[in-house]
């Protein structure tokens, strides 16, 4: 899969950064373009999401080789990987599959675990599938406005912040018509997978990943990286560092984006 991508900087050794669910690359160029002076940043759209293709798959196997393919296209060695949320768990499957071309991996807010199974969490994988829901229960053909597409959504999503956020993706098309860029037929057919733990017993039973420098960063209010989690992220990446943002969520770079670009420059250093 070709995925759409922007990048920022030319010296130094490449960055890929990797968006959540519902997000896309442009979330990221504040980040992108305070590390180009240290990184050649590439910040890429994942499949189904901002300008990249469709397709009816959305698994963390079919994201990781979209990940392999583009460094292929790019003449992208070896990486440093940078993943937030759902991007967390396409970086982390990538770094088991071929850890030769991770040079350093950063996790934001996301734990290599399954997430709809766990009695803590089954609210998030219950929000998703209503928040896609109700993007897909808007009929786009009779909105002339952002604010009536707003509307439309406030009876099942509640949170402005949240509905700015879901409404980065819409945009006209050349009749000037709405749509959404996401696929959310494919996202909420695949919801469950992306709630999927990323297969990681065999890099576990050989003692873990230990040819890069790792580092966790968890929202202090979000409830994505549990204290429980921390070991299963040390059986995966054994000499992971896993650091706390605090009053920040889920959306760590929106919410403190100049704590997370201090943390990422401590670790990169």
């Amino acid at each position: 899969m070709d995925l759409f991508f922007r990048k920022y900087g030319e010296a130094g050794p490449p960055l890929i950064i990797v968006h959540g669910l519902y997000g896309a690359s442009d979330n990221w160029v504040n980040i992108a373009r305070d590390l180009s002076d240290t990184f050649e940043v590439y910040v890429v759209d994942q499949r189904n999401h901002g300008d990249s293709p469709h397709d009816d798959i959305h698994d963390y196997p079919s994201m990781a080789d979209d990940l392999c393919a583009f460094m292929d296209e790019q003449g992208i060695e070896k990486a440093s990987l940078m993943g937030h949320s759902m991007g967390g768990k396409t970086a982390m499957l990538f770094a088991i599959r071929c850890p030769h071309r991770v040079a350093s991996l950063v996790v934001i807010d996301m734990a290599p675990v399954a997430y709809h199974d766990l009695a803590l969490h089954s609210h998030i994988a219950a929000n998703h599938a209503k928040m896609i829901d109700a993007m897909m229960a808007v009929d786009l053909d009779r909105m002339e406005t952002r604010a009536e597409v707003s509307a439309a959504l406030a009876t099942d999503i509640g949170s402005e912040r949240v509905r700015m956020f879901l409404m980065k993706n819409l945009t006209r098309d050349k009749n000037k018509q709405f749509v959404w860029k996401l696929n959310l037929p494919a996202l909420r057919k695949n919801l469950d997978a992306i709630m999927d733990a990323i297969p990681m017993e065999e890099a576990v039973e050989k003692g873990g990943l230990k040819g890069f420098p790792v580092l966790f960063i968890a929202g202090e209010r979000s409830d994505y990286i549990r204290l429980e989690d921390h070991n299963t992220i040390r059986k995966l990446f054994p000499t992971a560092e896993i650091v706390s943002i605090p009053n920040a969520g889920h959306w760590v770079h929106a919410e403190q984006p100049e704590l997370l670009k201090k943390n990422l420059r401590f670790f990169f250093s």
